[in-house]
């Protein structure tokens, strides 16, 4: 694949958004399980820039939050590495193979991140025994009912980013 400036510079701007969210998240009080705020620039990369730079975005950003604020915290860390990341590969993966279809695939990236989420739950705590994961119960419930305001958030907002972005994307100066 090769990588064009303004797709870097897109993919660097969305992971810096994916930095300065959670820590506003964070800072206000407010927790991150239920806006989910990583989530919108994974997505929006997978959509906007495709299945590789959406991957990328979502492996790199647990990562980057970690190291620089310690949120996520080990070991839901984990998780959302692969959480994120099949969002941003599923998600710029069925746009482009559906011929644009927004709705149906950001739906589907949500559900089948999650799934590989909740897997990651079982395989953290059962097939290593790690007892700081919570049971699955209870990571069902938080990526359901505490996440509904941040999916409601994320099905109102990035097919509005999204849309905005392909119609100006040839204007763009960068």
């Amino acid at each position: 694949m090769k990588f064009k400036t303004k797709n870097l510079v897109t993919a660097g701007l969305l992971l810096a958004l994916g930095i300065i969210l959670p820590t506003i998240v964070h800072m206000s009080g407010i927790n991150g399980a239920m806006f989910l705020p990583m989530h919108i620039p994974v997505l929006i990369a997978g959509l906007t820039l495709g299945s590789t730079y959406g991957l990328i975005v979502g492996v790199l950003l647990p990562i980057i939050n970690h190291l620089l604020t310690g949120m996520p915290p080990i070991p839901n860390y984990w998780i959302m590495i692969v959480e994120l990341a099949l969002y941003g590969l599923v998600s710029g993966f069925l746009y482009n193979k559906t011929k644009k279809n927004l709705w149906l695939s950001l739906i589907i990236s949500m559900i089948v991140g999650r799934i590989g989420g909740a897997l990651m739950v079982l395989i953290l705590g059962r097939g290593f025994g790690i007892k700081a994961i919570p049971p699955l119960g209870g990571y069902l419930k938080v990526i359901t009912l505490t996440a509904l305001p941040g999916i409601i958030i994320q099905l109102i907002l990035i097919p509005m980013i999204v849309k905005a972005y392909e119609k100006n994307r040839d204007s763009m100066i960068w």
